[in-house]
């Protein structure tokens, strides 16, 4: 019963990561995405291509590092990436995690802290996969969105293809045709 409790505990607690908003627009939408609706579709979209791994991938440690990879913002908020991801952002976000996922019962605790640093790290056929699928939304939000954030926050063509260039390690085929759609995105003055 305890165990039951916690897990509870935590469910109502990780419920705050709904506040949390982005610096992008879902598709179509006049709002920016909260964290939430990111860690739902960034799992969506591993499922649909998890064919397109390069290497051998276990879907449900995607999926479950996918689920997590954002708790942390519920402490230290939303950066937009392009802004950098420093050391301090990174040990708050860690700092995070660790205080969310202590709602859990401890034999859970440290599995899912375990998946975090590995998803951080991007060391892993996994994680890398994760990581890759994890950067996707976000550029569709402006592809299709007329660059709002982009231009936003004055981000340049090179800044979104050397942040963006990590998808290329989970899938190669799949950075082909998203560095395409960046390539025309460019062309379409979304970016500078």
């Amino acid at each position: 019963m305890e165990d039951i409790e916690k897990i509870l505990s935590f469910m109502v607690e990780v419920e705050k990561l709904k506040n949390v908003h982005r610096k992008t627009k879902p598709v179509g939408l006049d709002r920016f995405e909260n964290s939430a609706e990111h860690s739902w579709h960034v799992c969506l979209s591993a499922l649909m291509l998890k064919d397109q791994a390069d290497e051998d991938i276990d879907i449900l440690r995607v999926l479950k590092m996918l689920l997590i990879h954002d708790l942390g913002e519920i402490d230290a908020g939303d950066t937009i990436i392009y802004a950098s991801e420093t050391i301090e952002l990174k040990n708050k976000e860690a700092d995070g995690v660790k205080r969310i996922l202590g709602f859990l019962p401890d034999h859970m605790q440290d599995q899912f802290m375990q998946l975090w640093f590995e998803f951080e790290s991007g060391e892993t056929a996994d994680s890398r996969f994760a990581k890759a699928i994890d950067r996707i939304p976000p550029l569709f939000h402006n592809i299709h969105g007329d660059g709002h954030s982009w231009k936003a926050f004055n981000v340049s063509q090179e800044k979104v293809l050397s942040v963006n260039q990590r998808i290329e390690l989970g899938s190669k085929k799949l950075w082909k045709v998203i560095k395409a759609k960046l390539s025309k995105a460019a062309d379409d003055g979304l970016l500078k």
